[in-house]
């Protein structure tokens, strides 16, 4: 799976990289069809110590492309939390595959 990253006003980050690419192999693996992973990066100015490190996720793969996006304190918990709401969305679509087989 080829995957881009874009960071926006956030320095890039090869352990950040690493991590992504380690999670979304994971994803990969289960679900052959995807073919690419735009993975995005950006700071937003909040009041909230909670939120403000943006992690999104877009996968690319015959038919609509999935995307997720999730607001944490930390890149790691929101790339994470992004890539588990892509990947029910993937299993809803493998559920539909296997359904119309």
């Amino acid at each position: 799976m080829e995957v881009i990253f874009e960071y926006h006003d956030v320095t890039a980050s090869e352990a950040l990289e690493a991590f992504t690419r380690e999670q979304l192999n994971k994803l990969g693996d289960k679900y052959q069809f995807v073919h690419r992973a735009d993975v995005f990066f950006k700071l937003e100015n909040t009041s909230s110590d909670q939120t403000g490190k943006i992690s999104g996720v877009r996968l690319s793969m015959p038919g609509p492309r999935m995307f997720a996006e999730s607001s944490s304190d930390d890149f790691h918990a929101s790339l994470k939390k992004a890539i588990s709401e892509v990947e029910q969305q993937l299993r809803k679509k493998k559920e539909k595959m296997q359904s119309h087989h």
